[in-house]
């Protein structure tokens, strides 16, 4: 077996980390059917809006989560199906534990 390069190694190292953190992990989860606004996601999972937004930046930095303005408000969706498989095979593999 050959190992990816170092690089690629140390992406997907980063990858895994963004879903370290417990608050993320519940936005990308309301995320997954929903396109929503800081309030909303805040809401949803009971955490102040400054630490959501906080959180938001990671997520976007790290090209898991888009967002599309609409007037004042701002709209935080998945930014792609592979962001909702990873979460989906974390839950699973939970699961199987």
């Amino acid at each position: 077996m050959q190992l990816i390069d170092e690089d690629k190694i140390i992406d997907i190292s980063e990858l895994f980390k963004i879903f370290g953190d417990s608050t993320r992990v519940k936005i990308i989860n309301v995320l997954i059917d929903n396109e929503l606004c800081v309030c909303e996601i805040a809401n949803i999972i009971n955490v102040s809006q400054s630490a959501v937004s906080h959180q938001l930046r990671i997520l976007k930095a790290s090209k898991l989560v888009k967002y599309k303005k609409n007037g004042n408000c701002i709209y935080y969706s998945l930014a792609d199906e592979h962001v909702e498989k990873i979460f989906k095979l974390g839950c699973e593999h939970i699961n199987e534990l």
